[in-house]
């Protein structure tokens, strides 16, 4: 066990590591970030913030020597960077998990070979690749094989003949084409194991999406309990082969002829897990430092129905937020991260809803959209 009063390390500055940051801290632990943004989030509650490219060999190497642990807020950090930390220290998640989550590619042959079911797909490497992909069913998205997160490096395709255009779009990079399932539902598993195999589950969130971005998070989920257990077992099977410790999260489908697909996961918390900050007994962010440091993991139970509201630069348009309509429902806790810059698209807070049920959650969501939640 790394005792409170030690030193975490953190490579990641942005609002994950400001979570993860604030939960160390209740606990006595110091946190080190390393993030080669000035105005990374995490910077403002750390004890030192590192600000340099992670490639940078000289600064990492002063950062691993005065932390005991590192963990990371997300998976795109140099595979060079981690290798660095991972043969120096312990590293958590595992250096195999992040190299996975990095590139779709890998993730989906690796949810194939545990006999998980995903949606149909091919992949376009070369130009002679355009021929066999084409035969996939459309409609299709075309996404790249690393860095896009949040709607970015994806490309829908109506047709095979929209094909070649579309990859043109995305730079002819390495690119992953999915078939565009029809849906009933999407969800997420966010699982925290600990280095001696312990796991614990988080009440699973139904997750709604507006132009590829994550808009609301429900708990409880609309889901039928054999679904549920079908899709914690197949969480459970994905971090056990990877020997897994830290916090899960793995995206679901769930088509409209009843059949679960697995999406795609992430070696972190999760944004459709920042209800856990209020509505459970431990965050996520609590099992992440838990996990780091070898502490027994937290009680996931569930206090309240909850929905958690992104909070988009698309509020800050115009006039700006609302604050007062945010602030006037007294179950309405609200998270902003301290980003300098408002862009379209980008998660500047989000807005925990807590109610005694989820149709009342809803109902609030719709008062503070001015629309109908769509419920």
């Amino acid at each position: 066990m790394i005792a409170p009063g030690s030193v975490l390390g953190v490579l990641g500055g942005g609002q994950l590591g400001l979570m993860f940051a604030l939960a160390a801290r209740r606990l006595d632990y110091d946190v080190w970030v390393f993030d080669p943004d000035p105005n990374a989030p995490a910077a403002e509650v750390a004890a030192r913030h590192f600000c340099a490219p992670f490639t940078e060999e000289a600064v990492l190497a002063d950062f691993c020597a005065g932390v005991a642990a590192v963990t990371v807020e997300r998976e795109q950090i140099p595979l060079s960077t981690l290798t660095y930390c991972a043969e120096r220290l312990s590293l958590r998640p595992g250096l195999e998990a992040l190299r996975i989550a990095q590139d779709r590619r890998l993730e989906k042959a690796f949810f194939r070979d545990l006999g998980l079911v995903t949606a149909p797909f091919a992949l376009l490497e070369q130009a002679a690749d355009l021929p066999a992909a084409a035969q996939l069913a459309f409609p299709a998205i075309l996404k790249t094989a690393q860095d896009g997160y949040d709607g970015k490096g994806q490309v829908a395709v109506a047709s095979a003949a929209d094909l070649a255009t579309a990859w043109q779009e995305l730079g002819q990079r390495p690119a992953l084409l999915e078939v565009r399932v029809a849906l009933r539902q999407e969800f997420s598993v966010i699982l925290a194991r600990s280095s001696d195999g312990l796991a614990v589950f988080y009440p699973i969130a139904e997750n709604r999406h507006r132009h590829g971005i994550l808009d609301l998070s429900i708990v409880p989920c609309e889901l039928s309990e054999a679904h549920q257990e079908q899709a914690r077992r197949a969480a459970l099977r994905i971090a056990e082969a990877l020997e897994y410790v830290g916090v899960l999260a793995v995206e679901f489908f769930l088509s409209a002829d009843g059949e679960l697909l697995v999406n795609e996961m992430a070696p972190r918390p999760h944004n459709s897990g920042h209800y856990t900050l209020d509505a459970c007994v431990h965050s996520q962010f609590d099992q992440q430092v838990r996990a780091l440091t070898g502490l027994p993991l937290g009680d996931t139970r569930l206090l309240s129905p909850v929905a958690m509201l992104n909070l988009l630069g698309e509020w800050w348009q115009g006039a700006g937020p609302d604050w007062n309509a945010w602030l006037c429902h007294p179950q309405v806790k609200p998270y902003l991260y301290g980003k300098s810059e408002a862009r379209p698209g980008r998660k500047m807070g989000h807005l925990n809803i807590l109610a005694d049920s989820r149709a009342a959650a809803l109902r609030t969501v719709a008062e503070l959209r001015g629309a109908d939640s769509g419920d």
